[in-house]
């Protein structure tokens, strides 16, 4: 009888320690899928910051572009419109390759320094009624300010998924799971002055 009740015990132990255990693998499953959806989320608003820097790039030689087909330029201008394109460029490629929101930082700078190199150009808008009225160039204004909102949300959305994953690293238990599996903090995208916000297109023309 006593040995039926040691017995009895035995497997009550036993099943309660194979819950425990089921229950313990369950979360680290749970928590480990949360590490992986978080850092999935920066990932994908990394991309679309990235994206949203590269449409500015794309959008600032497609401009001067637009009013070099309007405008008759001198040679020096038609010139240092070339470099431009290449300038950007390259700056596109350092977008591309960036891999933190410093780098990312350092080529959106780059870009702001290559406008402003071009204010040189000396291009009066206001002289030319027939650029006003071109509807390309009109266009080409309206994305360029709509670039910046877009830049500015898609960095916020950036720091907010890097806000979650920064807490499941740091926070008591997921941490253990994260030091187990390699999850670490990610960089936040710092205020850095000029470096979210496109000149105007007006100042691609001295006034």
């Amino acid at each position: 009888m006593a040995k039926n009740k040691g017995l009895g015990t035995l497997a009550i132990i036993g099943i309660v320690a194979a819950v425990i255990l089921v229950i313990i693998i369950l979360w680290v499953i749970g928590a480990y899928n949360g590490l992986v959806q978080a850092d999935v989320n920066v990932d994908n608003a990394w991309a679309q910051v990235e994206t949203s820097y590269q449409r500015r790039a794309d959008l600032i030689p497609n401009l001067v572009a637009t009013v070099q087909e309007a405008v008759e330029f001198e040679q020096e201008t038609q010139t240092k419109i070339a470099e431009l394109r290449t300038q950007v460029a390259s700056v596109k490629n350092e977008i591309q390759n960036a891999k933190t929101p410093d780098e990312m930082d350092s080529a959106g700078e780059k870009l702001n320094g290559i406008v402003e190199n071009y204010r040189g150009l000396n291009i009066n808008v206001e002289n030319y009624p027939q650029l006003k009225a071109t509807t390309n160039f009109l266009a080409l204004q309206d994305e360029l300010a709509g670039t910046e909102n877009r830049i500015s949300v898609e960095r916020k959305r950036y720091n907010d998924a890097v806000g979650v994953i920064n807490k499941k690293v740091r926070f008591f238990p997921t941490n253990i799971i994260a030091s187990m599996f390699g999850f670490e903090k990610k960089e936040f995208f710092e205020a850095v002055e000029g470096a979210e916000t496109s000149p105007e297109v007006g100042e691609l023309f001295e006034e």
